[in-house]
């Protein structure tokens, strides 16, 4: 893929860190190969806090994948021997904040971050105490204390902006340009998110919904726009725009500064019907829109509590692309109960629809949620993911793990297939598109055809 995007969450903290008179370093452990580059960093910074804070706006953060986990416990080790403070601020420590402090983190921020690191620092540069600070774990005495929750912050807009001076800019243009012909950056124009789909964590920033104003948006837009000269922006929102006449302001913001780039988005079908709210988006520039569509069996939607209708997807890509906006589905197969039927029905609305892409996973039982509480009792011999292209089922279904890996790889054949077939019967491709989907149908046949009998095997298995 090649398409990193800096951590923006870190770059929020960095932000009020500096606004509180703190002097900070920033390692950015996206564009390292190995995480333990950061131990020279270390040894030659000397801090006396170390902060290893996650970017809760990248929804990976929120599994507890293997490999982030392990090398997170490896750099709190190795700065504990230095005898450095250590604060863990992340998804995953805050659902298993007793394991992190087994290895070596003093404290743990749980959910969102900002205030509650801000005055941390500040109890432990004054020597204070820390046993009244809301929203934190701490090791006393050898035993783990946990703090009462802190609230969510309402006023989004009194964050400084990102640190965006502390990112290397010109080392993810260079991936971008020479991977994609184009440069693209993260902003966050809201937090949290208020559905209940009953497989989604968001042990950061809560079921609440809180955003940022148009202005303070295209501020902060307007300003990578001239420095960076970023003409694309991946808003990485849960929900975009989701406040009644947001989007719409936006759009009337982004036209009284004459501001010229494009973004993409992720929504909910249910909240792209309404056509005041699509003709913002579309001229405002909103190029591609992942929708959560996760399956075209109705059963399933209603047994993830998704509040969402088959027919609401079919509506929703329609009215997106005669809007010139290109559509994405995010799929999600292996729910408890799907049966091959419920496969077969997401299948062919993609074929039926052939959005402009996909993005297949399988159910991954989140801590906290009502799905993780449905199968903690299968998660026994492996309860996460090494890392985010493991898509392994870790819970007792209609087919084994090995079918859903499959599955992925045929869903996306065929998809693939039916892109190709449809470039042939558009007259305004281009011969080059034209026979290079041409070459991608010839590559993906035959995976099709050896993909599907594999299928087959597995479903003559179905109890």
């Amino acid at each position: 893929m090649a398409q990193p995007y800096p951590p923006l969450g870190t770059l929020y903290a960095v932000s009020v860190l500096r606004q509180n008179q703190f002097h900070t370093s920033f390692f950015d452990n996206n564009l390292v190969s190995n995480h333990n580059e950061i131990y020279q960093v270390i040894e030659n910074e000397k801090p006396e806090i170390l902060v290893i804070y996650d970017d809760g706006f990248n929804y990976l953060t929120k599994m507890c994948l293997t490999k982030m986990q392990n090398a997170t416990f490896e750099i709190l080790k190795f700065a504990k021997e230095r005898g450095i403070i250590t604060i863990c601020n992340s998804s995953d420590s805050t659902d298993h904040y007793q394991q992190y402090h087994e290895n070596g983190a003093d404290y743990i921020i749980h959910g969102e971050g900002e205030d509650a690191l801000v005055e941390l620092c500040s109890t432990l540069s004054n020597n204070e105490f820390v046993n009244n600070l809301l929203g934190i774990s701490f090791v006393e005495n050898e035993k783990i204390t946990l703090n009462a929750k802190r609230s969510v912050k309402k006023d989004l807009d009194s964050l400084p902006m990102p640190a965006w001076d502390v990112v290397d800019i010109d080392k993810y243009k260079n991936i971008w340009e020479s991977n994609h012909g184009y440069f693209s950056l993260n902003l966050a124009t809201t937090r949290g998110c208020p559905y209940k789909c009953n497989w989604c964590a968001k042990p950061i920033y809560g079921n609440r919904y809180n955003s940022r104003s148009p202005e303070k948006v295209m501020d902060e837009i307007e300003y990578l726009v001239q420095t960076f000269e970023v003409p694309y922006f991946w808003m990485c929102d849960d929900i975009f725009g989701l406040k009644p006449g947001w989007v719409q302001k936006f759009n009337e913001e982004k036209r009284k500064r004459n501001l010229k780039f494009k973004y993409k988005i992720q929504s909910r079908v249910d909240l792209m019907l309404q056509d005041d709210h699509l003709d913002a988006l579309a001229e405002s520039g909103a190029d591609m829109i992942w929708v959560g569509a996760e399956s075209g069996s109705q059963k399933i939607l209603d047994a993830m509590d998704k509040g969402t209708k088959v027919e609401q997807i079919y509506e929703a890509t329609e009215k997106l692309k005669s809007r010139n906006v290109n559509v994405a589905f995010f799929l999600q197969f292996g729910y408890l109960g799907e049966t091959w039927k419920d496969i077969q029905q997401t299948i062919n609305m993609v074929l039926d629809l052939v959005p402009d892409d996909i993005g297949i996973s399988v159910s991954y039982p989140l801590p906290g949620t009502k799905f993780y509480d449905k199968v903690k009792a299968d998660l026994i011999l492996k309860t996460n993911w090494t890392d985010s292209d493991d898509l392994d089922l870790m819970f007792k279904n209609n087919f084994p793990p090995i079918f859903y890996k499959t599955l992925h790889r045929y869903v996306h054949n065929r998809y693939r297939i039916k892109k190709g077939i449809l470039s042939f019967k558009t007259p305004f491709s281009s011969m080059k598109s034209k026979g290079f989907d041409f070459l991608r149908m010839i590559y993906h046949l035959p995976l099709a055809m050896l993909n599907r009998l594999l299928l087959l095997k597995h479903t003559f298995r179905q109890p």
